[in-house]
């Protein structure tokens, strides 16, 4: 397996359209997406065409990827890797979830509910899996089962007092990659504090620069850079 220093530098050069860095980093992570694709077997799709879609969310995963995040690439690259596999699961009405993972989705939201109330934030996928002694993986499936098509009509706060729906977000935008995408990140902001809500509304919902939200929170935009770093790799770890 590629070390930290060796998968940055091949995603650095792949994200430059070098071809063999792309291989290179699918032939050494190959396990890993095994890892996510063996969890939908038996799903009347065959293992090839599963492969495919969790390269094809590994290459997603490639290309999005930023050094910021402050995360293993590989514990970003998995919830990329199952979600463009469910995309296709539910876009095509295959995809069943059993009991047992329906229940562990709702143990995984009370005790996220109950660690937010005791630390007045939420807890990472590697605390939660470890509390639940869960792989990651598991817990990511877990997690996106319990996730609900959002109506476009439906209202969701700012933070102080203003309102925008679903539908006027993504109103015009014809990708549906984006389309569920924001839907997914509404859910996913709801489980922040109340001041990391604000930071990302206004950050990606009213397109303001990281100086202006700090000026609006008062505090610092270094402060504020942190606090967005932190929310990426919850809110990376949400959505598909």
């Amino acid at each position: 397996m590629l070390d930290q220093d060796q998968t940055l530098y091949l995603i650095d050069q792949a994200q430059k359209d070098d071809h063999i860095a792309k291989e290179k980093l699918i032939n050494e992570n190959s396990p890993l997406i095994k890892s996510v694709v063996k969890r939908f077997m038996n799903k009347g799709v065959e293992y090839e065409d599963l492969y495919q879609l969790g390269s094809l969310g590994f290459l997603k995963a490639i290309n999005n990827f930023d050094k910021s995040f402050n995360v293993k690439f590989s514990t970003y690259a998995v919830p990329m890797i199952a979600g463009e596999i469910k995309r296709f699961l539910r876009d095509t009405g295959i995809m069943k979830i059993s009991r047992s993972v329906k229940t562990l989705s709702f143990k995984i939201t009370n005790f996220i509910e109950e660690y937010s109330k005791v630390y007045e934030k939420s807890p990472t996928i590697e605390e939660i899996s470890n509390y639940f002694r869960v792989d990651v993986q598991d817990i990511v499936f877990a997690m996106e089962s319990n996730k609900q098509i959002l109506s476009l009509s439906m209202d969701v706060s700012d933070g102080d007092g203003k309102g925008i729906s679903l539908e006027e977000k993504v109103a015009g935008d014809d990708n549906y990659d984006t389309v569920i995408d924001n839907m997914l990140l509404y859910k996913s902001i709801s489980l922040l504090s109340e001041r990391e809500k604000k930071i990302i509304i206004l950050r990606y919902f009213r397109d303001k620069t990281q100086k202006e939200v700090a000026e609006i929170i008062g505090v610092s935009q270094v402060q504020i850079s942190r606090i967005e770093n932190k929310v990426i790799e919850k809110i990376k770890a949400e959505m598909i």
